[in-house]
């Protein structure tokens, strides 16, 4: 990746605003919404939110407490945009390995800096919208030319993300993606996920067998699962029910490190496994996506109350 390609678009400066402000946190520029109804934090690098917070309540997503907010380094927790590909380059399709020149996962949207687009807002919510140009400026890890487009809305009935990308170049582009969704719980064995049942699943974690789902979803341990399906879920745990809502997917990924990957993951507590979970709206494993030249797509995820 050039030199250029991460360093924040000049053209940004601070907009008038009522509940959106600018704010430094750690080496990262942000954006912090301070609703009378909601909180939340984007960052640019990544297009990464990190916070959502209703008045008088926890935040919504599981943030590491040892997150690092440094150039390049991607944030572990709250929601990282894994894209133009998802996972392991080599588990992907051969229309997506051919434009995959590295062996690191989940692609570089979530460390690449993004392009503040707009802020809306109202007194009921507040949208804010960033883009990616995936251009030459991406050539040595990857090679194609596409335009990705995401809006978080912020309310009291929740937060939505509209993931939108568009093939900017003159042949068709495969890619697949995933809103890789890291939500907070009091005890993981405690937690299950519903409206999986009755579905099949590829188990990575089992050299990718082809299994089915019988009732819900449980944590016992490491979780590698990529279910066929996007229907609408529900994820309780001791404390809270969410609702898990996606748009323009078949395919949902369900991820738990265990207490044995936790002790080697980056930025994350050996205990910190039992605290949280992932459930990640997806266009995954053969629900990867293709685009003909000028054709967009749109991936959708509404986390609100369940």
């Amino acid at each position: 990746m050039s030199e250029s390609s991460n360093k924040p678009p000049l053209s940004l400066s601070p907009g008038q605003w009522s509940f959106t402000r600018w704010k430094t946190i750690g080496q990262l520029e942000a954006l912090e919404v301070h609703h009378p109804l909601f909180e939340a934090t984007v960052f640019l690098q990544g297009a990464h939110l990190t916070r959502f917070i209703p008045k008088d309540e926890p935040n919504w997503l599981w943030l590491s407490p040892t997150a690092r907010f440094e150039p390049g380094q991607a944030i572990r927790g709250g929601i990282p945009i894994c894209w133009p590909w998802f996972g392991d380059p080599a588990r992907n399709a051969p229309e997506i390995r051919k434009r995959v020149k590295t062996h690191s996962p989940h692609g570089f949207a979530r460390t690449a800096i993004w392009k503040l687009e707009d802020v809306n807002e109202s007194a009921h919510e507040v949208e804010i919208c960033l883009s990616l140009d995936a251009n030459e400026d991406f050539s040595d890890v990857w090679s194609g030319h596409a335009l990705a487009l995401l809006t978080f809305s912020f309310s009291v009935r929740g937060c939505q993300l509209a993931f939108t990308t568009t093939n900017l170049s003159n042949e068709p582009l495969a890619y697949s993606q995933a809103l890789h969704t890291y939500l907070p719980t009091t005890d993981v064995l405690r937690s299950r996920v519903l409206g999986l049942g009755c579905s099949h699943y590829i188990d990575t974690l089992k050299d990718w067998e082809y299994c089915s789902q019988d009732g819900p979803v449980y944590f016992e341990g490491e979780t590698d699962r990529i279910y066929e399906s996007g229907e609408p879920l529900t994820i309780v745990t001791p404390n809270t029910n969410r609702k898990l809502t996606a748009v323009g997917s078949d395919s949902t990924v369900v991820w738990n490190p265990g207490p044995y990957k936790a002790e080697k993951l980056s930025d994350f507590p050996d205990s910190a496994w039992q605290t949280m979970l992932c459930v990640e709206t997806a266009n995954a494993a053969s629900d990867y996506q293709v685009l003909n030249a000028g054709q967009g797509h749109t991936l959708g995820a509404l986390i609100g109350r369940g």
